[in-house]
């Protein structure tokens, strides 16, 4: 039996069950620090909090962190590498993937995504319903693209940036580290570390 450990018992984490389900896991236990105050989300149960799964994950045959804030998704990621946990990707089976593309561990990638020739999506990536990555992108660690977003080829997009759904990025873009694409935005500039890019075209409307 092929059992998963997810991290983070929430809405996003219902996604990556289903996913999980969908590709052939047998069994999803959730861990969660609401626990035991929650023990259930959706039709998985809640068995132990974030030390629980530290202390238990051998039991596992993969073990992947469902938060959608992506600085938590990369802190928790760390502990888990740091211990050898078996890190896992998922890949719902109705989502498309080149077989020229690399795909970090630790990633998810749901269900209408597509993921094109020569694009490599970093460690703890979120590829949400229907985005699309095209080809010779490079998606830095814990991005999320959201849902209908749209990368256009070659983008670039640094560690822990956010791609708000529906947004779209021009061809060659370079989009840097902690970065907030908001929903909607067409972003045809380069984007500098840590701002936030709103409206069509994309404007800087906050600095770090």
């Amino acid at each position: 039996m092929k059992k998963l450990a997810v991290l983070g018992a929430s809405g996003h984490g219902k996604v990556v069950a289903d996913t999980a389900q969908c590709s052939g896991w047998d069994q999803v236990d959730f861990y969660d620090d609401a626990w035991p105050g929650r023990v259930h989300n959706g039709v998985w149960h809640v068995v132990g909090d974030s030390a629980a799964l530290l202390a238990r994950f051998h039991e596992y045959q993969g073990v992947i962190v469902a938060i959608g804030n992506n600085a938590v998704r990369s802190t928790k990621l760390a502990s888990l590498s740091d211990i050898d946990a078996p890190i896992v990707s998922l890949i719902h089976p109705k989502a498309f993937v080149s077989q020229y593309s690399s795909i970090g561990p630790g990633s998810v990638i749901f269900a209408g995504a597509v993921v094109n020739a020569d694009a490599k999506i970093g460690r703890g990536a979120i590829l949400n319903t229907g985005c699309s990555v095209d080809h010779d992108c490079i998606l830095g660690d814990t991005v999320h693209v959201s849902p209908g977003a749209r990368l256009a080829g070659a983008v670039s997009v640094g560690d822990r940036s956010w791609v708000g759904i529906g947004a779209s990025v021009k061809q060659l873009i370079t989009i840097g580290c902690d970065v907030v694409v908001g929903s909607g935005a067409s972003v045809v500039s380069n984007v500098p570390d840590g701002v936030i890019v709103v409206g069509v075209p994309a404007k800087v409307i906050k600095t770090a």
